[in-house]
């Protein structure tokens, strides 16, 4: 069968900020493409590299704070395009550590601030509280599950909207919420697990804002079977929520 097309996927940092099995996001979308027909194109991003000429989807995961304080540097240099991607409606999911670098800034527990590429209105500052657990929240992709594990407390800024409302576990701060945030097709999240493979609306929903920026036509999915992440995402929900 011809491929549909090419789809360019770019995956920030993976060494340095993918240690908390979030390169399971990378490895659902591209899978996910090849299902539906098309032929995925895979960047991996590494500090001082130049950043791909084409970036149709991009993908960072969760790190230390040590893997931030080493990733800022290039993440300075390529804010300007990951800004003009942005703008241009361009899909990209943030997980944990990357979420916070794509807001305003992170402020750590010794006060320095780590400047983000505010891309979403929101900043966190390291917090005495673990936040982990296993999360079900309510978005417009239906109820999606993960689990987080954050000591940083994220605060949306005024007309910033959340990724998700809580309906179990911590979110952003453990108080307001929220979870997450989303600026036009750019998402943050705290949800591991990864987040993608026992989601798999929200994975589609990404492919969907991708593919017409690949290939000049609407994403046309294929029939999948997806009976068992079903399975695990709603037994999740039951454990949790009822």
């Amino acid at each position: 069968m011809a491929s549909k097309g090419e789809v360019h996927v770019v995956h920030l940092y993976p060494l340095q900020m993918s240690i908390y099995g979030d390169l399971g996001n990378t490895r659902t979308v591209t899978a996910r493409l090849a299902r539906h027909g098309y032929t995925p194109v895979l960047h991996r991003h590494h500090p001082g590299d130049p950043f791909p000429e084409k970036a149709h989807l991009v993908l960072g995961g969760g790190g230390q704070d040590s893997g931030q304080a080493r990733v800022q540097d290039d993440l300075a240099v390529i804010a300007g395009r990951l800004r003009e991607l942005a703008d241009a409606g361009t899909p990209m999911l943030m997980i944990c550590g990357m979420y916070q670098l794509f807001g305003n800034a992170f402020v750590t527990v010794d006060g320095d601030h780590l400047p983000g590429v505010g891309i979403l209105d929101v900043t966190t500052h390291a917090n005495a509280k673990r936040m982990v657990g296993p999360v079900v929240l309510t978005t417009d992709f239906g109820e999606v599950v993960g689990y987080e594990n954050h000591s940083g407390a994220t605060r949306l800024g005024a007309g910033q909207a959340a990724f998700g409302r809580v309906r179990s576990g911590c979110g952003n701060n453990g108080d307001d919420g929220s979870e997450g945030a989303r600026t036009g097709n750019v998402f943050g999240s705290y949800l591991h697990g990864p987040i993608l493979p026992a989601n798999h609306a929200l994975a589609d929903a990404l492919l969907s804002y991708a593919v017409p920026l690949a290939t000049g036509r609407p994403f046309e999915p294929a029939a999948l079977d997806d009976a068992i992440a079903d399975q695990a995402r709603t037994r999740q929900i039951r454990r949790l929520v009822g």
